[in-house]
């Protein structure tokens, strides 16, 4: 693939729209891409493709051994943590056995309480405010957003509240697929097989017991494996999302309602915030079980599809005026599609996580602003995961609760 794009640099970082649309302009909607260590792939743009793509789980499988690249990968390949090989867990498992898996996963989140898990969030929400909101001045990625979701999702799992700041930061070296990736991910697998462990001993009422309780006979290790999947897909984006939103709603007047004591426009923010700057940007991936033809495209066996989510959110194809606000329409793909998409109790959890958590910030400081031009925030240089490295505010100092 002599014409394939790099996947990263910078400009996924500054001007990733703009970059989706020269990649559809040029390759149209299923682009050859280069994967660090120039391993070659396709990312697919284009909403109907990537919804075929999506709703065939035998042409396009989650199983990663079929990849006609692994003779190419290095050990110590950081992309290796998001692209498993020979991993055990519910994201490269396929068929009727898949099937079983994503319904323990999906009945054991469902039992979460709505209401428990909304105080959950506004406990931990409250006390980083309060560890913040005396100060007159905050970043509300590092010192909030980055740091709420896994405390949450670490409570309901049944780990000790003084565990969240570790499993935190491994979880953020995992996902930016750096140098720390790996040590990040082994961080996180101790973790997990300690508390599968502690819970097959002693079951609690939580996520991780409720799991081992099911009798569809999956081992240990695989609990561990699928927590560790549940638990990233869980954290990051969750976060992004509420960094985009509060970014989105600072910076954008069609929702400045929303920051002065209205609430309604907060579930519109986070929409929007879904269709035109989801966190999870693209996605690995499908892999073709035989040889076949995608939005012209000829695709051989064993050949691996990333899911541009952003870039078929946005085709022109579907979304004819990208300057009208979404309103209800929720036809997007920031939870996936078809039977590998993010199971709906994760999608409600992560939800209510989001949405306490901005309403949090909203009530507790109520006249915030931006403390830097809208122009110099920056964001993570990743082409995965799409979140702002910082979000600086400032307003009236307020003694903690």
């Amino acid at each position: 693939m002599t014409d394939a794009v790099p996947l990263g640099g910078p400009r996924f970082q500054t001007e990733p729209a703009q970059l989706y649309r020269e990649m559809r302009r040029d390759h149209g909607s299923v682009v050859p891409v280069l994967l660090d260590g120039d391993l070659p792939a396709w990312l697919v743009l284009g909403y109907r493709e990537l919804h075929q793509v999506t709703g065939d789980p035998v042409l396009f499988s989650r199983d990663s051994e079929l990849w006609n690249q692994w003779e190419n990968v290095p050990d110590d390949w950081p992309l290796l943590p998001m692209i498993g090989h020979r991993q055990p867990s519910i994201l490269y498992t396929v068929g009727e056995r898949h099937r079983q898996r994503a319904a323990m996963v999906s009945n054991a989140l469902e039992s979460v309480d709505p209401f428990e898990l909304r105080g959950q969030a506004e406990r931990f929400a409250d006390e980083l405010i309060d560890s913040l909101c005396s100060s007159g001045e905050a970043d509300l990625v590092g010192q909030y957003a980055g740091l709420l979701p896994v405390r949450v999702l670490a409570h309901l799992y049944g780990f000790p509240d003084d565990e969240g700041p570790g499993l935190v930061t491994a979880l953020n070296d995992m996902i930016d697929g750096r140098e720390r990736a790996l040590a990040g991910q082994a961080h996180l697998a101790s973790s997990m097989a300690r508390l599968v462990a502690e819970r097959a001993k002693e079951p609690a009422d939580d996520v991780v017991s409720r799991m081992l309780a099911d009798d569809s006979g999956f081992t240990e290790e695989e609990l561990v494996q699928d927590l560790m999947v549940m638990m990233a897909a869980g954290h990051q984006p969750t976060a992004d999302w509420i960094g985009n939103s509060l970014r989105l709603m600072l910076t954008d007047e069609r929702f400045a309602a929303s920051l002065f004591g209205g609430r309604n426009s907060v579930a519109e923010a986070m929409n929007e915030v879904l269709w035109e700057d989801t966190p999870t940007q693209n996605v690995a991936g499908r892999w073709a079980a035989r040889d076949t033809h995608l939005g012209g495209r000829r695709i051989r066996a064993g050949d691996l599809l990333l899911l541009g989510l952003q870039g078929a959110n946005s085709d022109p194809q579907v979304r004819t005026d990208a300057s009208a606000l979404t309103g209800g329409n929720n036809a997007h793909f920031s939870f996936g599609h078809g039977e590998h998409r993010c199971p709906f109790p994760a999608q409600e959890i992560a939800e209510v996580i989001a949405r306490t958590g901005i309403e949090v910030v909203l009530d507790r400081l109520p006249d915030i602003d931006l403390a830097v031009p809208a122009g110099s925030l920056s964001r993570r240089p990743s082409p995965w995961l799409r979140g702002l490295t910082e979000l600086p505010v400032r307003f009236t100092p307020v003694p903690a609760l």
